[in-house]
């Protein structure tokens, strides 16, 4: 999987509540969202003297001035550091053949759709609030929710929704009391399935890189790195 077929999936599985152009800009709309969605990126040729037409849009929706750099961004990136906005939140992308994932345990994962209470509860107790699952609202095409289940009793949510052959997972929450008991495993392995049932054939997600302990679990399950982004945030 490249990158931008990566960053494809990733817009369409996690949208923006509105897109707007600010002359070479694409300024999304986040409503909270997060700040993939909240963020700006070139959709043409620009200027250093432009970078003021998304900050202008940014302010006008009441957002942080803040963008988002792949790979191919290096020029905006360089001129994003000499006006002072300072580097966050670098994050890696990993992705997977859906059949190199395991079957789930029985009982273990449960998905469904529309999401279940006490997923909802288990988000909101992992601090993913009800502005992001309206993104998962937003999202078009096959989605679900993954409901997780260890020693009898709920543990971890996840988001899975499809672009193409690819599906992304969002949003795993795992309660920190039932953590560490294989939990995660199960829910990327019901994941995994559910795409193949769907027609996928990779499974894709993206951590920040601070994340090492779910960086240690998702290569544990063969998933290799596509890739990096990061954000520039005006300080």
């Amino acid at each position: 999987m490249n990158l931008s077929d990566f960053a494809a999936a990733m817009e369409a599985t996690w949208p923006p509540h509105a897109l707007h152009r600010a002359g070479p800009w694409a300024v999304r709309q986040g409503a909270g969202g997060g700040k993939r969605v909240s963020a700006a990126s070139p959709v043409g040729d620009w200027r250093a003297d432009d970078i003021a037409l998304a900050e202008q849009a940014q302010a006008g929706l009441g957002q942080d001035s803040l963008f988002v750099i792949w790979p191919w961004d290096q020029a905006l990136d360089a001129a994003l550091a000499a006006r002072g906005y300072a580097k966050i939140d670098p994050v890696m992308g990993y992705a997977a053949p859906v059949s190199a994932f395991a079957p789930p345990q029985r009982m273990t994962s449960f998905p469904h759709w529309p999401p279940l209470q006490i997923a909802r509860e288990i988000w909101d107790e992992g601090h993913i609030s009800a502005a992001r699952l309206a993104v998962m609202d937003r999202a078009l095409g096959p989605k679900t929710v993954i409901l997780g289940r260890t020693a009898d009793r709920p543990c971890g949510a996840a988001f899975v929704a499809l672009q193409g052959t690819t599906a992304m997972i969002h949003a795993i929450a795992v309660r920190p009391a039932l953590r560490r008991k294989g939990a995660g495993r199960q829910i990327l392995a019901a994941a995994a399935q559910w795409a193949a049932e769907q027609g996928a054939d990779r499974l894709a997600l993206a951590v920040t890189q601070a994340n090492s302990g779910a960086i240690a679990l998702y290569t544990s399950l063969g998933m290799q790195p596509v890739g990096e982004y990061h954000y520039r945030i005006k300080v």
